[in-house]
């Protein structure tokens, strides 16, 4: 595993600023294509687009490494997106908090945490299967987040906290 930490910090900086970018993409774009990449309603699923992305293509860079050098990082990336449904759902939904610093320093500590966990998984990465494993995983919530963004449940992590419609009706065709 590289240990520049210049490299990861620009790549931190490069992430987050592509998720920055991710979440005025539809509103200022609005398309199905762009619906994938770009939360389309402030609800708690479609935020976590904004970690999946940015951290997916630092997995693509960083894995570059050799057989297992991406696992570590996709691992890393459905253990923050979880975390970001976790403490999502609990600020927003349950605490009803509503604070757009809370949700940047959320977002933005988040990140930091996909960037340093991939050192703490490596080892777990050795193990044989881990690398499918892993890849499987975030193929598996890439196609949910795929299926959510035209056809969200009536669930309190699928809800528009904005207030407005159900995302498949926003969504042009």
């Amino acid at each position: 595993m590289e240990k520049s930490t210049k490299k990861l910090l620009l790549l931190y900086l490069a992430a987050a600023a592509l998720g920055v970018l991710l979440h005025f993409l539809y509103q200022w774009l609005p398309n199905p294509i762009l619906a994938l990449v770009s939360p389309v309603r402030e609800s708690v699923w479609e935020h976590t687009k904004l970690l999946y992305f940015p951290l997916l293509a630092v997995s693509l860079l960083m894995g570059r490494g050799g057989r297992g050098a991406r696992a570590p990082w996709l691992l890393s990336q459905a253990v923050v997106c979880a975390a970001m449904l976790g403490a999502g759902y609990l600020y927003h939904v349950t605490l009803r908090g509503e604070s757009l610093w809370a949700d940047l320093a959320l977002y933005f500590a988040l990140l930091a945490v996909g960037f340093l966990l991939p050192r703490v998984l490596w080892p777990l990465c050795e193990w044989p299967g881990t690398d499918k494993a892993a890849a499987a995983l975030t193929a598996l919530l890439g196609a949910l987040i795929v299926w959510f963004t035209f056809f969200p449940p009536d669930a309190a992590l699928f809800a528009d906290l904005s207030g407005a419609v159900r995302t498949f009706l926003t969504i042009p065709v």
